[in-house]
C-alpha cells in the first residue's frame, strides 16, 4: 500500500493552516491508479479548505513501478539537510543496490522536482533511454538557440522536456519555457537512435549504481 503521512500546512494564499495528506511513497503494483496521477500531477495538488486555492505539495517520495523496473527518489532542493540526505541515500541505497532484492536491470534515479519525475515516468513507459534523451534534448536545445540568437541564453538555460512520442515514425515531441510560454520542439527518432548510438560507444555514460540524477547538468558534464 502507498504510504503517507499528515503534514500541517500554512495556505501561501490565506494564510490558515490545513492538514494535508502527503504520499512519500507508492508501488504502482499494488495501487495501479495513482500511477495516472502521478503523471497528471494530480497527486501532488492539496486544496485549501478555507479559500479553495490550489497548491503543490513539497516533499520526498520514493516511486516505485515493478512493471517498468523504475525507481525515482524524488528531493526537492534543500528540502533535507546535507547530512540528513546522505544518510537517506545510504539507507535507499543499501536496501536496493541488493541482489537479493531482484532489482537487477532497475534504473535508479533522483530528481529535484515535480516535473522531473513525470519526465522520468514517461520516458520509461515510451521505452526510452533518459540518459540517451539528456543527450538529444542538450543537441535541440542548442540548434533550436542556434536558430533563435535573440533568445539564445534564455533558451540555453531553459529546461527542456520529454512531452511524448507520437506517430508512425515516432516523433519525438520536447517541451521548454520561453518568456513566460511553454513552446513545443518536435525531432525525429533519428536523433535519438544518433544520441544512443554515442551512449552505447561510450561507457562512461552510464550511470553509476545508486540513485542517479540524470538530467541536463549531468549530462552536459560528458558533452562539454
Amino acid at each position: 500500500m502507498a504510504k503517507t503521512i499528515t503534514r500541517d500546512v500554512t495556505c501561501p494564499s490565506c494564510g490558515k493552516g490545513n492538514a494535508v495528506k502527503v504520499y512519500i511513497g507508492i508501488n504502482t503494483a499494488e495501487d495501479p491508479q495513482l500511477k495516472a496521477s502521478v503523471k497528471d500531477g494530480s497527486l501532488f495538488v492539496w486544496e485549501c479548505l478555507h479559500c479553495g486555492a490550489r497548491h503543490l505539495t513539497r516533499s520526498q517520495l520514493l516511486y516505485h513501478d515493478p512493471d517498468e523496473r523504475l525507481m525515482v527518489w524524488l528531493l526537492p532542493e534543500n528540502f533535507l539537510s546535507p547530512q540528513q540526505e546522505a544518510s537517506v541515500k545510504a539507507t535507499l541505497e543499501k536496501h536496493f543496490i541488493n541482489p537479493e532484492n531482484g532489482l537487477e536491470g532497475y534504473s535508479l534515479r533522483r530528481v529535484a522536482s515535480i516535473g522531473d519525475l513525470i519526465e522520468k515516468v514517461n520516458l520509461q513507459d515510451a521505452g526510452l533511454d533518459d540518459v540517451v534523451m539528456e543527450m538529444a534534448k542538450w543537441v535541440t536545445r542548442n540548434e533550436v538557440a542556434d536558430k533563435d540568437r535573440a533568445h539564445a541564453e534564455e533558451i540555453l538555460r531553459a529546461p527542456f522536456r520529454f512531452y511524448r512520442m507520437d506517430g508512425p515514425d515516432n516523433e519525438i515531441q520536447l517541451s521548454f519555457p520561453l518568456s513566460g510560454a511553454m513552446q513545443v520542439v518536435n525531432i525525429g527518432f533519428n536523433v535519438y537512435e544518433d544520441c544512443r548510438g554515442i551512449v552505447q560507444r561510450n561507457p562512461s555514460m552510464k550511470p553509476q549504481p545508486g540513485f542517479v540524477r540524470v538530467d541536463a547538468d549531468w549530462i552536459a558534464r560528458f558533452l562539454q
